[in-house]
């Protein structure tokens, strides 16, 4: 059986499988499974890797589908002069500009579009995901809502874990002794046997686990997988001046902010906002003598 029909039997078995307490350990179990897989496949797609060097204080880049509007944002933003057309796949090369603000130098990079199946390898995805993996922060860009799962989806499955801090777990392998696990609070999402069922799954027969918050099975796979990315990210909505006030209100708590590159709207709002989530910090210096 091939790697693509493990994962598709896994996938198939967890959704006809109903979630309940006599089955939790089973369904962690094949989670972990598909998680390895998963790992497995990536490690062996073919494809062009590439890491673009970095330059100034941070490195964005500019994520979304082909023709969102990511060229003309990046003319906005920065200095840099990207070719722009109304055709799908306009940027194949990486586009760098310099976003120079609060006396930061911020490096924006323009990419190629991801589209779905990325994760997978299609369209390029292995080359953009290999980018998106060495930025201190993605700018997801849309110009439709429903691009969002699709995105979001395409970047957890190739393991970028956006606005979350790596799970408050340590494992601590020893030759003998089984699964000591330790946990500081109470575990209200997880329970001991599905602990250590997905712990058996990643051959770890002996161990000390200590867990400092509460995880569920998700969370405590991403403890165990070697190809985790966690990295900010600011999502926001382009050619805003073609939405009514009503379609903003309903999408509104899906996206940090609306934009209209085109047009200019919001775009300092934007950039205060790329500063702020990067972790910048402003420094006030006080003269010898003089009032702060």
């Amino acid at each position: 059986m091939s790697i693509e029909e493990e994962i598709k039997k896994i996938e198939e078995e967890i959704s006809k499988t109903p979630y309940n307490k006599a089955t939790q350990a089973h369904i962690g179990r094949l989670k972990a499974r598909l998680a390895r897989l998963r790992e497995e496949r990536a490690s062996r797609k073919s494809g062009k890797v590439i890491s673009v060097k970095k330059s100034g204080d941070a490195t964005v880049l500019l994520v979304g589908f082909p023709s969102v509007g990511k060229s003309t944002l990046l003319n906005k933003l920065t200095c840099a002069e990207s070719k722009v057309a109304d055709y799908d796949f306009t940027t194949l090369d990486i586009i760098p500009g310099v976003l120079e603000y609060n006396s930061a130098k911020i490096q924006i990079l323009d990419i190629p579009g991801l589209i779905k199946g990325a994760s997978l390898g299609k369209g390029m995805g292995k080359f953009i995901l290999s980018l998106i993996r060495n930025a201190d922060l993605i700018l997801i860009i849309l110009d439709k809502i429903e691009q969002s799962d699709v995105i979001e989806n395409e970047l957890y499955n190739a393991g970028f874990r956006l606005n979350k801090e790596p799970p408050n777990v340590k494992i601590i392998k020893k030759t003998t002794g089984g699964l000591s696990i330790n946990a500081g609070l109470k575990l209200t999402k997880i329970d001991i046997k599905t602990i250590k069922s997905v712990l058996e799954e990643y051959k770890i027969h002996n161990a000390d686990v200590i867990i400092r918050e509460d995880i569920d099975v998700e969370r405590l796979i991403d403890s165990l997988s070697k190809n985790r990315v966690y990295i900010p990210s600011i999502t926001i909505f382009n050619k805003a001046d073609l939405l009514t006030k009503d379609e903003m209100q309903k999408i509104k708590n899906s996206v940090d902010l609306f934009i209209s590159a085109k047009d200019g709207f919001n775009i300092e709002n934007l950039k205060e906002l790329i500063w702020k989530r990067i972790g910048f910090v402003r420094i006030y210096m006080k003269k010898i003598g003089k009032e702060p």
